[in-house]
């Protein structure tokens, strides 16, 4: 079926105001003997123009027209082809509520800690870690671990309110075992067992911790500390770097040997003993450490509105 498309008609101007003006001066006169020129009429065959065409215009035969393909059924310009992505799992939803995940976050926490490093006794900054620290009541709690030329700094951070709080040196010199493996527990001990493996670093072998302290909750004289992998590991494949407990390990054995080298202490063995062998728990009594550890009390943690 033909289709006609009339060109748009404009109204002439009044013959009586170019009487005597050449077309050439006058706009209105040239457009009236335009208007008069039959020629300008055209009428077009849609369906002959279709069926010769070759071009790529909006109507064509066997070209790209969005016409040709929607006659043959083929894909529109706005057609499905991509996939659907995938179905955000149980996992996905919960590690969206650590604030660490946050773009930006742990940028910021980087630069915030940083600031904190004192160059003559840590020495230049070689690796970032972000880790669980385990107490010796069996406790996890959220930690960025700086491994320096000189110095182990365990630093706490609010990722919350993106706040540096305080930091835990350690001088590496000082470290004298590294023990990875199993996590252990003793036999009549009622807290809840943990799975996985830990990292723990032993210093001042020549301190034992007192009774006092290994009973005692928040004792900060123990000699010893644990690791455990952050449990947004399996996040992005930066934090899977950021969290992997081996990495860690042969990263810190390696800048200890140096730290002896170039640092000895007197009456220290030359470099630390690293063993693989399961670490063990002394902690008997878990009613705590099950509270704080299965509803995450020491992470930066979205827990969402209470009320009543």
């Amino acid at each position: 079926m033909n289709r006609i498309f009339p060109l748009p008609l404009s109204v002439p101007p009044s013959p009586s105001l170019c009487p005597s003006f050449p077309p050439s001066l006058s706009p209105g006169c040239a457009l009236m003997a335009d208007f008069r020129d039959s020629s300008r009429f055209q009428a077009v065959d849609l369906s002959s123009a279709a069926g010769n065409g070759n071009g790529n215009g909006n109507v064509s035969g066997n070209g790209n027209g969005s016409e040709q393909g929607r006659a043959d059924g083929g894909s529109d310009t706005f057609a499905e082809t991509d996939s659907a992505p995938p179905s955000p799992t149980l996992m996905d939803y919960k590690l969206r509520k650590f604030f660490v995940l946050r773009p930006g976050t742990f940028d910021q926490a980087l630069a915030d800690i940083k600031a904190q490093i004192n160059q003559q006794d840590d020495g230049a900054l070689q690796s970032t870690w972000l880790l669980a620290e385990v107490d010796h009541w069996n406790n996890e709690k959220e930690r960025i671990v700086l491994i320096c030329e000189k110095s182990l700094l365990i630093c706490k951070y609010d990722f919350m309110v993106l706040t540096y709080q305080y930091c835990r040196r350690v001088p590496l010199n000082y470290i004298d075992k590294v023990y990875y493996g199993e996590f252990t527990f003793p036999e009549r001990s009622m807290t809840s067992r943990r799975d996985g493996k830990g990292v723990r670093l032993h210093w001042d072998k020549l301190r034992e911790a007192s009774f006092i302290s290994r009973w005692n909750p928040w004792s900060e004289e123990i000699p010893y500390t644990t690791f455990a992998e952050h449990p947004a590991i399996n996040a992005t494949e930066r934090f899977t770097s950021l969290c992997k407990l081996e990495n860690f390990k042969a990263a810190l054995a390696s800048a200890v040997q140096k730290a002896y080298q170039q640092d000895p202490v007197p009456g220290r063995a030359n470099g630390a003993i690293v063993l693989d062998r399961p670490v063990t728990i002394d902690a008997y009594v878990g009613v705590i450490s099950m509270i704080n550890n299965q509803n995450r009390l020491g992470y930066s943690l979205a827990r969402g509105s209470v009320g009543f």
